[in-house]
C-alpha cells in the first residue's frame, strides 16, 4: 500500500514541521483543527511537548488521547 491508502501516518509526526494537510490527515482532525494547531504553534513559538496540544481550542481528553501516539516534538 502506498502512503494514500493509511490514514494514519508510519511514523509519529513532527508538530513542530508538520504541514496542514498532514495534520489534516490525522483522524479526527480536519482543516478548521489543522489550522488551530498550526497558529498554536506559531503564538506559542512551537510546541514544546505533546502534551500541550490539549491546549488548542477543539482538542479535548478524547481526541487528545486518540491523537497523543501519532504525534511527536
Amino acid at each position: 500500500p502506498g502512503p494514500a491508502a493509511s490514514s494514519a501516518p508510519d511514523a509519529p509526526l513532527n508538530l513542530n514541521t508538520a504541514t496542514l494537510d498532514q495534520l489534516d490527515d490525522l483522524p479526527g482532525v480536519g482543516p478548521v483543527l489543522a489550522q488551530r494547531i498550526l497558529d498554536y504553534r506559531t503564538e506559542q513559538g512551537g510546541f514544546r511537548s505533546v502534551e500541550q496540544l490539549q491546549d488548542v481550542s477543539g482538542i479535548g481528553a478524547r481526541r487528545y488521547a486518540d491523537l497523543k501516539a501519532l504525534v511527536r516534538v
